[in-house]
């Protein structure tokens, strides 16, 4: 079989599966062995972000927008997508990531939110235009409980922020003052289903999520007891040839987005594919 023939599918197309494509193609700083073959990502989005369009340019990759992988036959290595095209693969990822626990939250879209590590970075950059808005160490309304809520609560008071964390269950964001900061994620203010509320310089949500592990079951993986798709250290699954990387994944008891950046996670999942490709003699590149 030549190297040209090879194929990974990756079902998934957020930032975990986009870090994943650019560190098989070679396109990171590091140098390190590529995949000479070829990858298919199946994307449940219709639109095309600018960051996918940039991957699908890449002369080995093919990104089928609309086509969410719904079923998987482990042992023929073929997914199935939502509208019936088969895609047979060498490797395959999973990298379908998790929705919220609990219906959203309404005006949710005004406030920052934590789910993974990543959002540390952009929490960061929030904190800094409120803290130059209010000219004071901003408080922040902090509503969660949970794992993501400890380390969401962890991330801005290394930010400065004085956090007030809640349990109660929100109804509503308030909406920031006009004449603030003028930033669309700086709501101030949530209103609870008892009808208190509460008001500060920024609300961050931080409730608890549940992987998407529909399509992982369908190939019979295992599912860890918090419901994600179980893997090891090395985000191997327990069918042979098939990894989870990002916030569909569980390791160690514990959602794997909360444990690992997207880049970490894709450096994690292409050492590890790689490595098992070349001890079965499948062909590798060199990233120029």
């Amino acid at each position: 079989m030549s190297s040209t023939s090879l194929h990974i599918v990756i079902a998934g197309a957020g930032p975990a599966a986009q870090a994943l494509v650019r560190r098989l193609a070679g396109r990171t700083d590091n140098r390190q062995q590529s995949f000479a073959g070829t990858i298919t990502v199946l994307s449940n989005r219709d639109d095309c972000p600018d960051a996918l369009l940039e991957l699908a340019e890449l002369p080995q990759v093919s990104v089928r927008f609309g086509q969410a992988a719904s079923f998987i036959d482990a042992e023929a290595k073929v997914v199935t997508t939502v509208d019936g095209m088969d895609f047979s693969y060498d490797q395959l990822v999973i990298a379908t990531g998790s929705a919220p626990a609990l219906p959203p939250v309404e005006g949710a879209d005004a406030v920052l939110s934590y789910s993974t590590i990543d959002d540390a970075a952009s929490i960061g950059e929030a904190v800094k235009d409120v803290t130059r808005s209010v000219g004071r160490r901003p408080l922040g309304i902090l509503v969660g409980n949970g794992p993501a809520a400890g380390q969401a609560e962890a991330v801005l008071r290394a930010r400065g922020v004085r956090p007030v964390r809640t349990t109660l269950r929100p109804t509503a964001v308030v909406a920031a003052d006009p004449a603030g900061s003028g930033q669309a994620q700086a709501a101030a203010g949530i209103v609870f289903e008892d009808g208190s509320s509460m008001k500060g310089d920024l609300v961050v949500l931080a409730e608890e999520r549940t992987a998407r592990n529909d399509l992982a079951e369908s190939a019979g993986l295992q599912i860890a007891f918090d419901g994600g798709i179980a893997v090891g250290r090395d985000l191997a699954t327990s069918v042979p040839g098939i990894w989870a990387i990002g916030d569909a994944a569980s390791c160690d008891g514990l959602r794997l987005g909360l444990l690992l950046s997207a880049e970490s996670s894709a450096m994690l999942c292409a050492s590890g594919m790689l490595l098992g490709m070349a001890g079965s003699a499948i062909p590798t590149a060199m990233a120029a």
